[in-house]
């Protein structure tokens, strides 16, 4: 057996709290969030955010990549979206690692060439939002008019602290 069924059967009390509300495309507070991937870090709840108000684009670190770029182009482009908040968090696995020893341990495991991925590993949370908030600000495909802002999510607390890029 597996999580599968155990979320499906969530699924049917979540329907019942859901309703039939027919939400707009357009998020209501016309925010994209990019965002980490990790369990411990539940965004809506965390931002005071409910269903059909933001965008949120999540994976491994939350770091701005050319696939969270082209989903922030279509998000703005054609769903609506004029802002975008950065979040990372502490105690983030992409501080675990270091690029070439992951990419050598992933060669040795699958017999595969991966000196040409970049894993985005970062030490210190704060550095690697301002360094994705440059990314976005340098982007031809990002509006120059767009807020752009970036903070820290704190794993222990909840608390998220703004960064200044």
């Amino acid at each position: 057996m597996t999580y599968f069924s155990n979320f499906l059967k969530a699924n049917e009390a979540y329907v019942d709290l859901h309703g039939t509300q027919h939400l707009p495309i357009t998020p209501k507070t016309k925010v994209a969030i990019v965002t980490c991937m990790d369990s411990r870090l539940h965004v809506a709840p965390a931002l005071g955010l409910a269903l059909g108000d933001a965008h949120i684009l999540r994976n491994a670190g939350g770091r701005v990549t050319d696939d969270v770029i082209r989903s922030l182009v279509i998000s703005q482009q054609q769903l609506g979206t004029s802002e975008i908040i950065v979040l990372h968090h502490t105690d983030c696995g992409a501080q675990k690692f270091h690029n070439a020893d992951f990419q050598k341990e992933l060669e040795n495991r699958f017999s595969v060439a991966t000196r040409h991925l970049d894993f985005l590993p970062f030490s210190d949370p704060a550095s690697s939002v301002i360094e994705d908030i440059h990314k976005l600000k340098a982007s031809p495909l990002i509006p120059d008019d767009c807020p752009i802002s970036g903070g820290v999510y704190d794993v222990d607390t909840g608390l998220i602290t703004p960064v200044e890029a």
